[in-house]
C-alpha cells in the first residue's frame, strides 16, 4: 500500500525556522538531491549532550520504539553515572526487550552497574483517586466533566515521583503517537481543570464541604483537599513544562519506518512538538531493507517503495540527525542482542556488497586474473633487470 492509495492530505508543514537545527535551503534543492547525497546520521549528539535530563522516544505503534529506547538507555549508561528508563506505554514491552521482569519500582538491569528500568501504569493514580472511599461518584463526575483531567493528574503524580529520583538522565519509552500527543497537552489540561474546580468551589463550595462531612471524611477529602491536590499538581506541571521547553534538558527522538502512514504520523508529531516548543532533532528510521543479496521480487518491490519514502524523509528533515537501521531476520531481544544492535546507533550501517549474478561474478574473476597476470609480468621484468645489473 503506497501514498497513491490515499487521498492527498495537506500536512501544513511547520516553518523550517522552528524545527530541529535550522539550515538554509532552497526549494529546488529538495528535488535535486538523492539519498546518496545525504550524510548518514547517528545518535552520537544525544550521547555527547551532557546537560540532557529527559530523553523521550516516541512514534507510531509497531515501529520499534521500545527497542530504540532500550538501546539508547544502554548507550547512555556507558557515558553517564546513572540512567533510568521508564515505560509509560500500557503495553509494557520493556520487560520483553530486556527479558527481565520490571515493576513500578526502579530495578537494576542485569549486566549493568548503573542502568535501571521501571514500568509505570499511567492509570494507577487516577484509579486510586477514583476509589477513595465515599468519593468515587463525586470525583468521577468531576473527571468526566473535564476531559483528560484524570490522566493528566496521574501523569503529574508520576512526574512528581520522577523528580525525586536521583538519576543523571531518564529515558521515557512512550506510548504510541496519540497518547504522546495527549501527554504534551497535559499542562493546559490541568490549568483548565483547576479553573473548572475553582468555578465549582465558588458555586457549590458549601455543598462540597457538607458532602465530605456526610461521608465522614471531614477535611481529608473536602474541597480544600481536592483543590490543594490540583494546585500542587499544577505547580509540578508548570515546572515540568519549563523543563520540557528547555532544549538543554529535554529532547524528543522520533522513531518511524519508511512507510506513508509512519511518515505522516512523524510529521504530525514533529508539528506538535514544535507547537509546544519541545526540542526534536533526531529521527530513527527503523526496519530499512538494504540492497544486499535481495533476490525476491517482493523484497525488491518493498525496497523501491521504502526508497521513495526515505527520500521524502531526508527532504523534509534535512536539519535533523537521521539514523537508518536495517530490518533484521529476527527480533532484538535480550541484553546481548540489544548491545550488538546498538553499534548501528553510533556507526552508520554499511550493507554488504551485493554479490551480483553468476555472469557478473565470472566477469570480475576474469578481470582479477588479467590484473594478476599483468602484475606478475611486471614483477618478472623487474627481476631480470636486477640480474643484468
Amino acid at each position: 500500500m503506497e501514498a497513491n492509495d490515499y487521498a492527498v492530505l495537506n500536512l501544513g508543514l511547520a516553518s523550517r525556522g522552528t524545527r530541529g537545527r535550522v539550515k538554509d535551503r532552497t526549494e529546488n534543492s529538495l528535488f535535486m538531491e538523492t539519498e546518496e547525497d545525504f550524510p548518514e546520521g547517528t545518535v552520537q549528539n544525544i550521547l555527547e549532550q551532557e546537560s540532557l535530563k529527559w530523553v523521550f522516544v516516541g512514534g507510531k505503534g509497531g515501529v520499534g520504539k521500545t527497542t530504540c529506547s532500550s538501546i539508547i538507555s544502554i548507550l547512555l549508561s556507558k557515558v553517564r553515572p546513572s540512567v533510568l528508563i521508564i515505560s509509560t506505554d500500557p503495553a509494557h514491552n520493556l520487560s520483553d526487550a530486556f527479558q527481565q521482569r520490571f515493576t513500578k519500582t526502579p530495578t537494576l538491569v542485569n549486566g549493568f552497574p548503573n542502568l535501571y528500568a521501571m514500568e509505570v501504569d499511567p492509570n494507577v493514580e487516577s484509579e486510586e483517586l477514583h476509589n477513595a472511599e465515599g468519593m468515587d461518584s463525586f470525583v468521577s463526575e468531576v473527571a468526566n466533566a473535564i476531559p483528560g483531567i484524570d490522566e493528566a493528574m496521574s501523569f503529574a503524580e508520576m512526574l512528581k515521583l520522577v523528580q525525586t529520583m536521583d538519576y543523571s538522565v531518564i529515558v521515557f519509552d512512550t506510548a504510541p503517537t496519540g497518547h504522546t500527543l495527549r501527554l504534551l497537552q497535559f499542562p493546559s489540561t490541568l490549568e483548565k481543570g483547576l479553573a473548572k474546580m475553582m468555578s465549582l468551589k465558588n458555586k457549590f463550595g458549601g455543598l462540597m464541604s457538607q458532602m465530605a462531612r456526610m461521608f465522614g471524611m471531614d477535611d481529608e477529602f473536602g474541597e480544600d483537599a481536592i483543590l490543594g491536590k490540583l494546585e500542587g499538581m499544577k505547580d509540578v506541571i508548570e515546572k515540568v513544562n519549563r523543563q520540557f521547553r528547555d532544549p538543554d534538558m529535554t529532547t524528543f527522538i522520533c522513531v518511524c519506518i519508511p512507510e506513508f502512514l509512519s511518515l505522516y504520523e512523524t510529521e504530525r508529531l514533529v508539528q506538535e512538538l514544535t507547537k509546544f516548543e519541545i526540542d526534536a532533532h533526531n529521527i530513527i528510521i527503523n526496519q530499512v531493507i538494504f540492497g544486499e543479496a535481495v533476490e525476491s521480487k517482493l523484497l525488491k518491490a518493498r525496497m523501491r517503495m521504502q526508497q521513495k519514502y526515505l527520500d521524502q524523509f531526508y527532504m523534509l528533515y534535512d536539519d535533523f540527525n537521521i539514523t537508518k537501521l536495517p530490518l533484521l531476520p529476527e527480533e532484538v531481544c535480550g541484553v546481548e542482542a540489544l548491545n550488538s544492535f546498538s553499534h548501528h546507533f553510533v556507526t552508520p550501517y554499511q550493507p554488504s556488497p551485493t554479490p551480483g549474478s553468476v555472469e557478473e561474478l565470472e566477469q570480475r574473476v576474469s578481470i582479477l586474473k588479467e590484473q594478476l597476470e599483468a602484475a606478475e609480468a611486471e614483477l618478472e621484468i623487474q627481476r631480470k633487470g636486477k640480474q643484468k645489473v
